[in-house]
């Protein structure tokens, strides 16, 4: 009986919303179309990760023992919105195939859990071992809600706890907090690495708008080192969930350090961002690189995704030196809308998970992020076509090649000129989602404005995402996910990331380019279909 009137309840508020936020809706048969598919049938994503119910956010404590990866994540286990905190948990063999696990690390007197990290401590520098057992140490806020209510500046303090079971259950340190609040209101999501040079654990901790690094011999005991922040980047929201890793330059033997930092509001379209800065490390400061710094004098900021879905993203921890890879995965949503999103079984998703790598091009740095290849094994068709002529409007693929809603799509152009560029997923609803380049007015774009349901929320799309660039483009190379509520456009190999979340009324039904271009040639398209079990 529980069951029949919870899908009840989800036809009720699906006509609700269609009727709130569609009435002007081209095809009247919109609300029909969304009643009748539910939201697991046509918004529960295929190959992003997602909870099987219930709240999610910023991915916490992820970390890769014993031939598994282990991603922790913000969660609220008792309803649909941000609630009181605790910390999911979800393991993979190749990061696309999820299985959930029971909830990890929950609430206590002490406080909510907010966001943290973990770590494999192998030498036992903390002395959490026991028979012979490799503890992971994971580090966290507690968040006092009563001394938030209080109005005081202390409510926020890190502490630890550590598992001797590889992750699956938490024991939380007798003596937390380990780090107590020296009276700044914002202080909180620890990120945790080992400094091989120094033998030391670093954290770096988001402080209002600043970065402050600690250091340990034991991850019990914590010193203030040094911070930075003051007057770099974009300050336009609080400073949160930062990280911090060195990585070497593409193609040399040159070392540069990494500081992630998300923000919230301010990112370059729209509420919340992720952006990073480049520099050297040695223990204890964080100084930025020259040529990075003139970077940022031009920009003001320099941003990991443009788009609007992508935030407080970090990186594994213990990934072997023999794969070598910085693996990235981050939040697929926006504080703007979180909460407001059309589903009601669940809310959020993650992005792929990414592989970063550092380039050093002509004008500067650039921290490219890519899917991470073990996707391709989930390739179950593929259409390749050596070269397409558009005219004016050229359909590329149709649902009945390939389903759009589990979809990569690869392909390249050369030659462009002084165009605009528009790729388009539709359907016969009137949904169009677009992305592409304006070479004109000199910027990338996506454009989700008419993608669905939009007006849940007057900040989901007010506008169309832009990225500006300094010059036209002659040559580019696009890589496109596509799910059935996200698409993540790659632009030259990862130069340039949009993510963004939509919501349509119906499957998109075609991929077209459009193009006023009568040259163009669209070589090398590559359509992969997706199957997952």
């Amino acid at each position: 009986m529980k069951t029949y009137l919870h899908v009840i309840g989800l036809i009720l508020s699906f006509l609700i919303l269609g009727c709130k936020q569609d009435k002007k809706a081209e095809n009247p048969e919109t609300v029909l179309d969304i009643s009748a598919n539910l939201e697991e049938e046509l918004y529960r994503p295929n190959y992003h990760f997602t909870p099987k119910a219930n709240w999610m956010n910023d991915p916490n404590g992820m970390f890769y023992y014993n031939g598994v990866y282990h991603l922790y994540f913000q969660y609220y286990p008792d309803g649909n919105v941000w609630g009181p905190m605790h910390w999911g948990h979800a393991k993979s063999k190749d990061l696309i195939s999820w299985e959930e696990q029971p909830i990890a690390i929950y609430p206590d007197s002490i406080g909510l859990i907010f966001s943290g990290s973990a770590v494999v401590d192998k030498n036992n520098t903390s002395g959490f071992g026991k028979d012979g057992k490799t503890p992971i140490v994971a580090m966290y806020t507690y968040h006092n809600m009563d001394g938030e209510k209080a109005k005081r500046l202390d409510f926020q303090t890190q502490a630890i706890a550590y598992s001797l079971d590889e992750g699956q259950t938490f024991e939380k340190y007798t003596q937390n907090p380990v780090i107590k609040n020296p009276g700044i209101k914002d202080f909180r999501d620890p990120k945790v690495i080992w400094d091989t040079a120094r033998e030391q654990w670093v954290m770096v901790l988001a402080a209002g708008q600043k970065i402050m690094f600690y250091s340990s011999k034991n991850l019990k005991d914590w010193k203030l080192i040094s911070e930075f922040g003051d007057g770099v980047g974009a300050h336009g929201g609080v400073w949160e969930c930062p990280d911090l890793f060195p990585m070497t330059i593409e193609g040399t033997n040159e070392q540069k350090w990494v500081l992630i930092v998300s923000i919230n509001p301010g990112g370059p379209n729209g509420g919340s961002a992720t952006q990073y800065f480049l520099g050297d490390f040695d223990g204890k400061t964080f100084k930025l690189d020259a040529t990075f710094t003139k970077q940022l004098k031009e920009h003001n900021a320099v941003w990991l995704d443009y788009g609007r879905d992508n935030y407080a993203g970090v990186t594994w921890s213990n990934i072997p030196e023999a794969d070598g890879r910085k693996l990235f995965i981050g939040w697929m949503s926006n504080w703007d809308y979180a909460r407001d999103v059309p589903t009601e079984t669940w809310r959020s998703t993650m992005t792929i998970a990414r592989e970063l790598k550092l380039k050093k091009l002509d004008d500067g740095y650039q921290l490219v992020s890519m899917p991470v290849s073990e996707l391709d094994k989930y390739t179950s068709k593929t259409i390749r076509i050596d070269s397409l002529k558009v005219d004016q409007n050229k359909v590329i693929v149709s649902s009945n090649d390939v389903n759009l809603s589990k979809l990569r799509v690869k392909l390249e152009m050369n030659n462009l000129k002084d165009k605009k560029y528009t790729f388009l997923f539709q359907n016969k609803q009137g949904d169009r989602l677009s992305f592409g380049i304006d070479n004109k007015e000199k910027y990338y774009f996506l454009d989700r404005t008419k993608s669905g349901l939009v007006k849940f929320s007057e900040k989901f799309a007010p506008n169309i995402s832009k990225v500006l660039r300094d010059n036209i483009a002659k040559d580019i190379t696009i890589e496109v996910l596509m799910d059935k509520t996200s698409i993540e456009v790659f632009f030259n190999e990862g130069e340039t990331v949009i993510t963004e979340l939509f919501f349509p009324n119906k499957p998109f039904e075609t991929l077209s380019i459009q193009t006023s271009d009568e040259t163009l040639l669209v070589e090398n398209i590559k359509v992969e279909e997706f199957q997952f079990n």
